[in-house]
């Protein structure tokens, strides 16, 4: 299928030519249909054969994990720990936890996936990953699974922005100023936009994103302000993003995911409460840097009580 002739393929499985076109009969004469079409000196898969090797692949790729994971038992046992996340908790909050577990004094190594919530969900199936986050706007059916954070969004924008000094933003100062957005397929978008239009209130954006993370960026940048999962606005606030409350309720949700069946080691139980507490500081820690940028009197922040569910234990 690679190589494209009998010839080249001898020479990359280390047979002789006649011993490939053997096999080649063989299989088709098993299957009861042809393979290929011997076109010149060529061979040109028939369309049975692109899907018979779709099939391989996925075999080879179920194999390549088996293997993987014996040569990382050999190498490290159960000292391993994989994780695999979204992108909101994946590029500030979990290498946080990271630190604060200390993993080189617990003699562990940690892989750290970031990728989509649908990645995450089909790593954490195959047992590829010990245990995942990811939002909730996509089904987690055949997971267990238990809320990690709900949080409701904040405001974002640079020092320089009109509305940097009040103590929360109203939705309605924000018309014809410029909005940075989340994907229109967003939930949390949906919900803002549900939201404003039962106001009457229209925004529009100037850039729309699908990451928290890029929006944070762009207000830093001035381009605009936006509404972000607040624990990705933390990772902004030392390099001066302003962060702020708002006046709608648009609320950003992690799941913790965890393939049926399969006991968590101590290791993972002990990281997974070192996440609790790394919550719980980022939230005071958000908190804070909202009061402290407050110029009017009267400004409050709230704190959402998450939980985990019964496999933190």
């Amino acid at each position: 299928m690679n190589a494209g002739s009998t010839s080249k393929a001898s020479g990359l499985l280390g047979i002789s030519q006649p011993a490939v076109s053997q096999a080649i009969r063989r299989l088709e004469d098993m299957a009861n249909f042809k393979l290929f079409e011997r076109v010149r000196s060529r061979l040109i898969p028939t369309q049975e054969a692109v899907a018979l090797m779709r099939d391989v692949d996925r075999y080879f790729v179920g194999y390549e994990v088996i293997e993987h994971r014996i040569r990382s038992l050999r190498s490290y046992g159960l000292g391993r720990m994989a994780i695999a996340t979204f992108p909101a908790l994946g590029t500030g909050f979990l290498p946080r936890v990271i630190a604060a577990f200390d993993a080189p004094s617990k003699d562990i190594q940690i892989s750290l996936q970031v990728m989509s919530s649908r990645d995450v969900h089909e790593k954490v199936s195959a047992g590829e990953a010990d245990f995942g986050l990811m939002s909730d706007e996509m089904s987690m059916a055949g997971l267990e699974h238990s809320q990690f954070v709900r949080m409701p969004g904040v405001a974002v924008m640079t020092a320089s922005h009109p509305l940097a000094g009040s103590s929360s933003i109203h939705m309605k100062d924000m018309i014809d100023r410029p909005f940075v957005a989340l994907n229109p397929e967003d939930s949390t978008r949906l919900g803002l936009d549900n939201q404003l239009s039962a106001r009457d209130i229209r925004l529009k954006p100037v850039v729309e994103t699908p990451y928290s993370h890029t929006v944070c960026e762009l207000a830093l940048a001035g381009v605009g302000l936006g509404i972000v999962h607040p624990i990705v606005a933390l990772d902004f606030v030392g390099r001066g993003l302003v962060v702020k409350p708002v006046d709608v309720e648009v609320m950003f949700t992690g799941m913790l995911v965890f393939r049926p069946g399969t006991p968590l080691s101590e290791n993972v139980k002990k990281f997974l409460r070192q996440m609790r507490v790394q919550l719980g500081h980022d939230q005071d820690v958000l908190a804070e840097a909202m009061k402290a940028r407050d110029t009017s009197k009267g400004s409050s922040t709230s704190r959402q009580s998450n939980r985990t569910g019964n496999r933190i234990s």
